[in-house]
């Protein structure tokens, strides 16, 4: 019998590399999505790799001149299944919901960039599809991208929120509610 939990990796590719996107927090995410991926293979659990190919014009994840390969320590074997999708969350337009359906799988485990877009969106439709959700915080992460930019109308004394503080607000969000938000060692514990 196969195990019911599948790992689920979300756009960990070249294109977040680019400083485009502002200061990141967490420089070991990939790394840890590396090692539940290492995991998930000894164990033959179903792994589904999901790219984001932006149709915005210039984006560093576009196919026209973006940098859409995946990360090399996450990057697909060949029977592993790639999805490709072009909006925040992984079930839009693509078959995900009937390939976990088709492989008896009732909860997953979510990790990738980022951790407030398309972690957060894939996360919470997965638990609106009845599906349990196991956020792995340490192998996800945030930017600040232009958050400076929404701050300048603000009239309260306060500083724009760093890429952590974005991070812990999402996860914030999602935890509870739509997510078991833990760590890389304790999913594989």
């Amino acid at each position: 019998m196969t195990d019911s939990r599948a790992l689920i990796l979300i756009d960990i590719q070249k294109g977040f590399d680019d400083p485009f996107w502002g200061a990141r927090n967490n420089p070991e995410a990939e790394a840890n999505a590396a090692r539940l991926l290492t995991h998930w293979r000894a164990k033959s659990w179903p792994v589904f790799h999901i790219q984001h190919l932006s149709t915005t014009p210039g984006s560093p994840l576009n196919p026209d001149g973006g940098a859409v390969d995946f990360k090399p320590e996450v990057t697909p074997l060949p029977n592993e299944p790639v999805l490709t999708k072009h909006v925040n969350a992984a079930f839009i337009g693509t078959d995900l919901e009937a390939r976990l359906r088709a492989a008896s799988v009732t909860s997953v485990v979510i990790c990738g960039l980022t951790t407030p877009h398309c972690v957060s969106t894939t996360s919470r439709m997965a638990a609106n599809l009845g599906f349990d959700v196991t956020l792995p915080h340490d192998a996800c992460a945030a930017f600040t991208g232009n958050a400076d930019a929404g701050w300048r109308n603000v009239t309260t004394p306060t500083r724009p929120p760093t890429a952590h503080d974005i991070h812990v607000a999402a996860l914030d969000h999602l935890n509870g509610e739509f997510a078991c938000v833990c760590t890389t060692d304790e999913v594989m514990g």
